[in-house]
């Protein structure tokens, strides 16, 4: 499946495709930020699409991914499990925990845990 934007929710998300070209940098970001503008309000990206070093926090490259998305105020969800991550770094759980209650990133298991995010944000 290519990257489709699909409604999730009643929000129109960019569904990135797990077989899609990895996410590792700043341009690659701003590729999926740009796909946004034909309509999305948000972009999903599983894990398995993220360059390893967005979870080595020390690299910065998650910082500067997420800071561009909040930058141009649209809602990045990284899809998928993170928990081996989350294992090996006490600093990515407490960024993960931040983010997960900024509006702007979330980290969810799958397409169904976006879906209550969102149907949860629409009733606030």
């Amino acid at each position: 499946m290519p990257d489709e934007i699909q409604e999730r929710a009643g929000v129109p998300v960019l569904v990135c495709d797990p077989a899609g070209p990895p996410v590792a940098t700043l341009e690659d970001a701003l590729d999926l930020i740009g796909a946004v503008f034909l309509g999305a309000e948000a972009v999903a990206v599983p894990v398995d699409r993220l360059d390893p070093r967005f979870f080595t926090l020390g690299t910065r490259v998650a910082g500067e991914i997420m800071q561009k998305f909040a930058t141009y105020r649209l809602r990045l969800a990284v899809v998928g499990d993170i928990s081996r991550h989350l294992a090996e770094s006490s600093a990515l759980r407490a960024l993960v925990r931040e983010s997960d209650t900024s509006g702007h990133v979330w980290f969810v298991p799958d397409l169904d845990g976006l879906d209550a995010r969102l149907r949860a944000l629409a009733t606030k």
